[in-house]
């Protein structure tokens, strides 16, 4: 069911299905759309250049960052193992994921967002396919750090495809999608850029994970595969 509908800077028409907003145009990219998802004006028609050359052309790496106390361990429990656990603790170095499907071997590759880290975020970026970005929807005082951090990252490559997961939707005093889109100025990353904003939340350990995580998880996928 569609809750709103709005208009979201160059971006063009947005559609806010279900708590979840994508940014692309979805037929463009994929062909055929899902039923209720409209497609967005002026994003991501273009392929990616320059993508660095994995040991293995069926390995497809995607770069998962955000700054430190996003959530990105605990979101990338829930894509590779379809239940929810959330983590102990902020990921000090590095954390692979390996992920297989009937096309490839989906290598999600977590760096940590400590300041002391952040500078080998751009070092991985030339390798991956895709470029995973976590948020903490509920953190106003350093979602301006987390603007700088991603424009800074994507700053020399202007298509790779970038999914912005706006984590912890379900604690209180979060932004709403459509505010964060504007916090983030996603509107100035690019019309070549497949780029989608998707809401997620955390839920009890042990849970199926929810439907907008499971939605970000084939559309992750979908991307690496173009």
């Amino acid at each position: 069911m569609l809750e709103q509908v709005y208009r979201a800077g160059l971006l063009g028409a947005a559609v806010a299905l279900a708590g979840v907003i994508l940014y692309a145009a979805w037929d463009k990219i994929f062909g055929d759309k899902p039923e209720d998802l409209a497609p967005v004006a002026g994003a991501g028609a273009g392929v990616r250049a320059g993508a660095g050359v994995e040991d293995d052309e069926n390995v497809k790496q995607i770069l998962v960052v955000g700054l430190d106390g996003a959530g990105k361990t605990s979101v990338l429990h829930n894509l590779s193992n379809n239940t929810v656990k959330r983590s102990d603790g902020p990921t000090m170095m590095f954390n692979c994921v390996c992920v297989k499907t009937e096309e490839a071997e989906l290598e999600f590759l977590e760096i940590g967002g400590g300041e002391s880290l952040r500078h080998f975020w751009s070092c991985h970026l030339p390798r991956s396919r895709a470029l995973v970005y976590v948020v903490d929807s509920a953190d106003h005082s350093r979602m301006p750090l987390a603007k700088k951090e991603l424009h800074q990252l994507v700053q020399g490559d202007a298509t790779i495809p970038v999914v912005v997961l706006a984590n912890k939707q379900d604690l209180e005093g979060a932004w709403t999608i459509s505010e964060i889109h504007e916090q983030l100025s996603l509107a100035e990353l690019g019309d070549e850029r497949k780029l989608f904003l998707i809401g997620t939340h955390v839920i009890e350990d042990g849970s199926q994970i929810p439907t907008s995580v499971q939605d970000a998880k084939e559309l992750i996928a979908q991307l690496v595969m173009c």
